[in-house]
């Protein structure tokens, strides 16, 4: 199947990358298998795990022969709390800033505008109640605020407003790019699923997200032509750190069977 040629929008191939908190691993291999295809996005779009995976391929971090190293290191040898610091409750039970400092490292490049490809963090504007679609400004700030569940994170501060995970809204970020591609691949990490039933706050928290988000992605995955739902993974916890290379691996192959027969 041949992907349309450019006429009037800037860019051709668009992908926009669902959240899914630790599921959003899978979007490393999903990436992967794209390149492997040929099928190079022009733009990306992410919300919160699905904006970092869209900045770290964007800025070059996840490139062929290393997609695994940058993000296996660092998190396999991680603990939940080393990238997040419990706090007295005000608006929330933890901060994000060590996972903010992290993100100022690994990522070389300040702003969302200098990456090499074009690239949109999505949020939900807590104050307005709106989505936010961020296309410029400090990358580490915006993922920050793109990954900040409500309750369980801190929301950040941007120019006086505070802005929380953007899957709040809408858990896949097609509406933020649809208008600047011709075509649009969306891949979502977070499929719906019956998950267990919670037991303690955190996965109140993640069953609540999970219910939220399973109806806000139906009209964003309406909006893309070609969708990558990654079932095999969608019972994987979204705070779950254990078995990342698996779904990675999961990532990879179902984006390879759902997209094999499409071509530039």
């Amino acid at each position: 199947m041949k992907l349309p040629k450019r006429h009037s929008k800037p860019y051709r191939l668009g992908v926009a990358l669902s959240g899914g908190g630790a599921r959003g691993f899978a979007h490393v291999g999903a990436m992967r298998a794209l390149d492997e295809l040929g099928l190079k996005p022009d733009i990306i779009a992410g919300v919160s795990a699905g904006s970092v995976a869209a900045v770290y391929y964007a800025a070059g971090i996840l490139n062929s022969s290393t997609y695994e190293d940058p993000l296996l290191q660092l998190f396999n040898a991680t603990k939940f709390t080393d990238l997040a610091q419990l706090h007295i409750p005000k608006e929330s039970f933890l901060k994000l800033d060590r996972f903010k400092e992290h993100v100022g490292k690994i990522v070389p490049f300040k702003n969302l505008e200098d990456l090499p490809i074009k690239t949109v963090v999505c949020a939900t504007d807590l104050d307005l109640g709106t989505k936010k679609a961020f296309e410029s400004g400090p990358i580490a700030e915006r993922i920050v605020a793109s990954c900040s569940i409500p309750i369980v994170f801190e929301p950040v501060r941007i120019d006086g407003h505070r802005y929380v995970d953007g899957g709040v809204l809408a858990n896949l970020p097609a509406w933020a790019i649809r208008h600047q591609c011709e075509t649009l691949i969306g891949i979502n990490c977070s499929p719906a699923f019956q998950p267990a039933p919670a037991k303690n706050i955190i996965e109140i928290a993640q069953r609540s997200y999970r219910l939220m988000s399973k109806n806000n992605v139906v009209s964003d995955l309406e909006l893309c032509d070609h969708v990558v739902n990654l079932t095999e993974i969608a019972e994987h916890q979204a705070f779950d750190l254990k078995s990342l290379s698996l779904l990675i691996e999961h990532g990879y192959l179902e984006t390879i069977r759902a997209l094999r027969t499409l071509d530039l």
